[in-house]
């Protein structure tokens, strides 16, 4: 099993799903990262991060080379209240447990996500496309 199955796994396990539950997950997160999602997908996502004083921390995930940590605290203040919770509750989990599922989850699949070591011009693409990528990726392993 590969690493992004092993942090899907936990994610998904400690919501109280399963790799069934990949859509929901998929469909949680495309509002960070897909380009018709509610945060400009991954540009938006690095232009966040820019501005909280954190964009090495994304940049070390889009780039090639070891992904810098991130605490569910730190993913807290670049996102925001709204946007934390509004996955959370897609997920059916709160807050508190999505965080730190959310500050080892993101990284890896953000680094997934951009193998090249760079945003693509085009972005990730919409929630279809991130559910595709997602489920090619578990494929892999």
């Amino acid at each position: 099993m590969g690493l992004l199955d092993s942090v899907l796994g936990q994610v998904l396990g400690g919501a109280g799903g399963s790799a069934g539950n990949l859509g929901g997950l998929a469909g949680a997160l495309g509002g960070l990262l897909a380009n018709n999602g509610e945060h400009g997908g991954l540009g938006g996502l690095v232009s966040k991060f820019e501005q909280a004083g954190m964009g090495d921390v994304i940049g070390s995930w889009v780039g090639k080379g070891e992904n810098a940590p991130i605490t569910g605290g730190q993913l807290q203040d670049v996102l925001g209240s709204d946007a934390i919770s509004g996955i959370a509750q897609k997920l059916g989990i709160n807050s508190a447990t999505l965080l730190p599922m959310l500050a080892t989850l993101l990284p890896t699949l953000i680094d997934h996500l951009t193998p090249k070591g760079q945003v693509p011009a085009e972005g990730l693409g919409t929630h279809d496309d991130l559910l595709a990528s997602l489920s090619g990726l578990l494929q892999k392993s």
